[in-house]
């Protein structure tokens, strides 16, 4: 690989602190070698032709902590080729798999073939989750230790909760003892059984059986009191509420968690579901304007630490069925970075604290060395037109599913360029 030279950029890189006009050099192993404000016309070598980006931005590589993909069992919804490819046309470099596959992700020799078949297929970082409990029934632990020795990075039961306080007791002190990451999907099974959107006015006027947002505080108050006896690393996957946010903001001095938000929590509200739009219906449900604009203030402040794609492929003949019977979920890995972008424009959140929340926070929460343009490091990052306008086409869709939640929605942003290891693996 031959030496790459960038210059005239707008960097951003949270983990480093830096904000500034600079350039990027790359080396021949893919290896980040210099960056900022000193890699400009003046210090490069004159036989060289640096890239002049015209001040475009430079993000470190998005790390996405919430996508399903189809394999094993599903391929037909999404598979690691299609994944890794929708991944980079939104400027994501790493992911975080989630264990709901066939068969579920919850033994070594499952672990090994999803290695194997990440490797081979994907051009993407794949950090895969196994399951907290054997075929995610919420019933009996796997085994954490062999588990994590084999690679896996966290464990959840993806879009289930562990109900047995009994049960989630055990797992936290299994977690503390072999210092593994819990990451909880907070919702009490008794409280959302049949629910398919927000309990509220819209779900009465629609039809349509409610999940309340008690159901998700109940969840989080039990685990973070547990957690006040026994402290290990734990994550919410996902808050949508208020109530939440004022739970999170309360025990953030007392206990030590992380709490995650779904890009679709933070753009959308309950009245987009419309007439049963079923791409709209989603888990945790989208939630009234006030919890909105909650999520964007927790975010904003700090409350929250992660935004998510939430990515989860669904094939149409799924969605395209009456509410009740239609599927859970979106695919949004590739309108992720563009949709948060909405946040800085509108001036909601600033443009810092965006790129903090998809790089280094969720890096840092998984203790992997990624989300940053560390000099040294593998040169993972995207190269960003922050004002580019564009129209969300499921057409133009990279996945292998469309089952997008925004179709033709108007967004300011695009991603120009991806890079993983040095080498430019997406081009507009």
């Amino acid at each position: 690989m031959k030496k790459q030279y960038f210059i005239n950029a707008n960097i951003i890189d949270p983990h480093n602190s830096l904000n500034e006009n600079g350039g990027l050099i790359i080396d021949e192993f893919g290896k980040i070698e210099a960056i900022g404000k000193k890699v400009n016309n003046n210090n490069l070598p004159s036989r060289e032709k640096p890239i002049d980006l015209k001040g475009k931005y430079i993000f470190p590589g998005i790390v996405d902590m919430r996508v399903f993909v189809g394999e094993p069992g599903y391929e037909y919804k999404e598979n690691f080729r299609t994944l890794s490819n929708a991944a980079l046309s939104g400027g994501v470099t790493s992911v975080v798999t989630m264990p709901n596959t066939d068969p579920i992700i919850d033994n070594v020799s499952i672990v090994d073939f999803l290695k194997r078949r990440g490797r081979d297929k994907s051009k993407i970082n794949i950090f895969p989750c196994a399951s907290l409990t054997q075929n995610i029934e919420g019933t009996n632990m796997t085994e954490f230790g062999l588990l994590a020795k084999k690679g896996i990075i966290a464990f959840t039961d993806g879009v289930r909760t562990i109900q047995n306080t009994r049960l989630m007791s055990r797992i936290i002190n299994s977690a503390k003892d072999l210092g593994c990451l819990i990451m909880q999907h907070a919702e009490d099974l008794h409280l959302s059984e049949n629910g398919m959107i927000n309990s509220g006015i819209i779900a009465s006027k629609l039809g349509l059986s409610g999940i309340p947002d008690i159901a998700e505080r109940i969840i989080i108050e039990r685990d973070l009191t547990l957690l006040e006896r026994v402290r290990c690393r734990y994550h919410i996957s996902q808050i949508s509420s208020a109530k939440s946010v004022d739970i999170i903001r309360q025990k953030k001095n007392e206990v030590k968690f992380t709490s995650g938000v779904s890009i679709n929590n933070l753009s959308l509200n309950e009245n987009d579901i419309g007439d049963f739009k079923t791409f709209l219906k989603l888990s945790p449900p989208l939630r009234k304007e006030e919890d909105r604009e909650a999520l964007v203030q927790g975010l904003k402040e700090g409350a929250i630490d992660v935004i998510v794609s939430d990515h989860k492929p669904e094939d149409e003949e799924s969605k395209r069925l009456t509410f009740s019977q239609a599927a859970t979920g979106a695919s949004g890995i590739e309108t992720l970075l563009s949709l948060s972008l909405e946040l800085y424009h509108n001036g909601s959140i600033k443009l810092d604290t965006i790129i903090q929340a998809l790089t280094s926070n969720p890096a840092k929460i998984l203790n992997i060395n990624k989300g940053n343009l560390s000099i040294g490091n593998d040169a993972d990052f995207c190269i960003v037109d922050i004002d580019k306008p564009w129209v969300v086409k499921k057409e133009n869709l990279i996945s292998k599913s469309k089952n997008t939640s925004i179709e033709d929605k108007k967004l300011q942003g695009k991603v120009i360029n991806t890079f993983v290891k040095g080498q430019e693996l997406f081009k507009v």
